[in-house]
């Protein structure tokens, strides 16, 4: 068996680093440039993943984390405060709807961080809270911060429970401007 010549340009030539692949026997079977291997078809910088601090968005958020350190993303962590909505007929209320909001958001602010805090992954983390509704708000924020993968739980309600709720998780998945992984919790896993 002749050896092969050696390649006399283009990327092969410049790359240095080359993968042999031998047989039980040790004998060279093949080789390839490493660069040639495993080539990157995309680039991965901004994760976001909502978070209603429930043991969904948790499982969400443990897909995201190896994603964000395989490819070196930022995880935005999104949490959505619904308004608090008073009818007229209501009478008088303590606080004002405002103040309310302000106080949630603030609450949810630090909560976000704790879950920051806690990876501990050395990945980085942006936690975010907007007001609205939690679909509209997702996918918005997915569109202004230019997000690149959004990752999501869903809760796997069927029948009854899905036509008096409504799904977000399917919200948001239509009206995303971004890839969306769903992650189901009763599901099998492969993180």
């Amino acid at each position: 068996m002749k050896p092969n010549p050696k390649p006399r340009g283009g990327a092969a030539a410049k790359s240095k680093a080359r993968v042999v692949v031998t047989d039980r026997a040790g004998h060279r079977v093949a080789s390839a440039p490493v660069s040639e291997l495993a080539p990157v078809r995309f680039h991965i910088r901004q994760i976001l993943v909502p978070m209603d601090f429930s043991e969904h968005s948790r499982k969400s958020l443990q897909y995201a984390v190896p994603f964000a350190q395989q490819f070196g993303a930022t995880l935005v962590l999104l949490h959505v405060i619904e308004p608090m909505v008073f009818p007229g007929e209501f009478a008088y209320a303590p606080m004002q709807p405002q103040d309310m909001d302000e106080q949630r958001m603030d609450q949810a602010r630090q909560r976000l961080q704790a879950a920051a805090d806690e990876l501990g992954t050395g990945v980085p983390v942006v936690p975010e809270v907007r007001l609205g509704r939690a679909w509209k708000e997702i996918a918005e924020t997915a569109k202004s911060r230019e997000v690149d993968l959004l990752i999501i739980s869903t809760h796997g309600y069927t029948g009854l429970k899905y036509a008096l709720l409504g799904s977000v998780a399917e919200k948001i998945v239509r009206h995303a401007p971004c890839p969306v992984l769903v992650v189901r919790t009763e599901e099998h896993d492969f993180v």
